[in-house]
């Protein structure tokens, strides 16, 4: 194996554009607004399912996806536009649902840092999702943000093994770099976690790897672990499929048939793998253990009312 820490990436263009909307709703998920400082992701994960809308947008979303990375330059000023409105409710928004908001190009565009602030400043709830260990530079604000309204932050690892990360998320950070992040978040009270997802059958699904996986989970301190099975949407699939004849050739009569005519496996074949890594999780207690624990604190007027003044 090469991977030994630098990550070897192909050249990204970054294309500056300005956006009308920061907060996009969304439907059938269980948070109802979603927000993504960028378009497109380095990451280039071969079972990325962002692929299957890129597909649809008409953009690239086979091996020249991730070639180029769309920069909101204006998303922080329109989201605290959209957070000012009378109407909003300071419902949940999910932060980085359609590509990394910790991806390379926030090193220097800090764009999820400048919405991150607008979100402490209108007190609104989110779930971060990454797999960029550069979470950790912003550790000052999300626990602000912890302190004025629920925050999370799901730190995604779906595989310790490194072989296997190597050839399924090109462009990413290795598992090690991604539990340190996950350690140094739960240290500073931040509610973080775990997304092991997407578990491939006949990959990472075996009992080893998933105990390794959820372990070392354990030992950075998650204080949640959710665990799902890879589906393949059209835009997704052939992508996939053509890395796994490549990488594991043996298993591509195998996915052609547990994939027949669907996106998702099914549940006869996805619930066992989802139970074993629950059993997993419980056997080896993952809950939240933080040390120190950051809770929102009650508004002003909540304060008042709950002292009677």
């Amino acid at each position: 194996m090469f991977y030994r820490g630098a990550v070897r990436r192909p050249a990204t263009d970054l294309v500056e554009e300005r956006c009308r909307s920061a907060l996009q709703r969304v439907q059938g998920m269980p948070f109802r607004w979603s927000l993504n400082p960028y378009g497109g992701c380095i990451h280039r994960c071969t079972f990325c399912y962002v692929r299957a809308f890129e597909q649809r947008a008409d953009r690239p979303s086979g091996e020249a996806y991730g070639r180029a990375v769309r920069v909101k330059v204006n998303v922080a000023a329109v989201l605290r536009a959209e957070l000012a409105r009378r109407s909003w409710q300071r419902e949940l928004v999910s932060v980085g649902s359609a590509t990394d908001p910790y991806q390379p190009a926030e090193g220097r565009y800090r764009l999820t840092r400048g919405c991150l602030e607008a979100f402490i400043d209108f007190r609104t709830p989110i779930s971060l999702i990454t797999r960029g260990p550069l979470v950790v530079r912003d550790i000052d604000v999300l626990s602000a943000l912890s302190r004025r309204a629920q925050t999370s932050v799901i730190v995604s690892i779906p595989c310790v093994d490194e072989e296997v990360v190597r050839l399924t998320e090109p462009g990413t950070a290795p598992p090690r770099q991604r539990l340190r992040a996950l350690e140094r978040l739960v240290a500073a009270g931040i509610h973080a976690g775990v997304n092991l997802a997407p578990i491939l059958p006949g990959i990472s699904d075996d009992q080893a790897r998933l105990a390794a996986s959820i372990r070392a989970a354990r030992d950075a301190g998650a204080t949640f672990l959710w665990a799902g099975v890879l589906h393949l949407k059209p835009g997704t699939r052939e992508h996939f499929l053509e890395a796994l004849a490549r990488d594991w050739p043996e298993l591509l009569p195998r996915y052609q048939r547990m994939y027949a005519g669907r996106s998702y496996l099914p549940a006869g074949e996805a619930g066992p793998i989802v139970e074993r890594a629950n059993a997993l999780r419980r056997a080896h207690g993952i809950a939240d253990r933080r040390v120190l624990r950051l809770e929102p604190a009650p508004e002003p007027r909540q304060l008042a009312l709950a002292v009677g003044t």
